[in-house]
């Protein structure tokens, strides 16, 4: 497999985790590191290390966004549970 083709892979796995992850709210980010050992907050932070390996300028919450789909504030105020 080519460089490019592997590339073009990867980026749409990532797509379709970060979709999924904005499909699957009802899963706390505490059950995902519990169970998994990342959360949909590390998925940003590698997308924010990255975007700067590249020099591109990113914020963390705009990293955040684009792995939730929204801000993250609104994420939580919306969909995160107090933990039992």
């Amino acid at each position: 497999m080519d460089a490019k083709t592997k590339t073009e892979l990867e980026a749409a796995a990532f797509r379709r985790l970060a979709e999924h992850l904005r499909e699957r709210n009802d899963v706390q980010n505490i059950d995902l590191m519990e169970l998994a050992g990342f959360c949909r907050n590390c998925l940003s932070t590698w997308y924010l290390e990255a975007a700067a390996e590249r020099g591109i300028s990113l914020s963390k919450d705009e990293a955040r966004e684009i792995v939730y789909g929204m801000p993250y504030e609104a994420w939580k105020a919306k969909f995160q549970t107090e933990r039992s």
